[in-house]
């Protein structure tokens, strides 16, 4: 039923989701120097999001006999000199993700994989909300973080994210 392409995409989508919580920690202990610890706390909780992603994906392809391979992670090599650097780049990775679960999507479809389809619709929906929660923090780190005020009023706001894990019945 699993076509080795789609078993091949979800291994690698699990490595990329484990990068993603590494690079969002490594966003975070940036913001921390900085002294922007709702920053810090806003990737803080993204990494735990992406954690879980791998989690979710790992634990579909347990129950489904799938091999899980688990590869080393990289190093982020993002380099951070302002404060827009990171949001700008978290913008970039979210939309690299997308198009990774976009891929994987048209693996199944092909494969006429409906399983994984349906298993990765939940994703397909999280991404689109990754992207636009990325897009939010640029627009308004462009309109008031220039500002001491401002920024700081932003890094409340940031601050004030908690985490809640996912509810995707697998």
């Amino acid at each position: 039923m699993f076509s080795d392409k789609v078993k091949k995409l979800l291994n690698e989508q699990v490595q990329k989701e484990f990068f993603s919580a590494y690079l969002y920690l490594y966003f975070s202990n940036y913001y921390e120097e900085q002294g922007l610890k709702g920053f810090a706390n806003w990737f803080r909780v993204q990494a735990q999001e992406e954690r879980d992603h791998a989690m979710l994906m790992i634990q579909y392809m347990q129950n489904n006999d799938l091999p899980v391979t688990l590869e080393a992670i990289e190093k982020p090599a993002t380099p951070l000199k302002a404060h827009m650097d990171a949001l700008k780049a978290s913008l970039a990775h979210e939309q690299y993700v997308t198009q990774s679960i976009h891929t994987i999507y048209e693996a199944a479809y092909e494969a006429k994989d409906f399983r994984t389809m349906q298993f990765l619709d939940w994703f397909v929906k999280e991404q689109a909300e990754e992207e636009t929660n990325s897009s939010d923090n640029i627009k308004k780190m462009e309109l008031f973080g220039s500002e001491s005020k401002g920024l700081y009023m932003l890094d409340q706001e940031l601050g004030a994210r908690v985490y809640a894990a996912p509810s995707l019945v697998l």
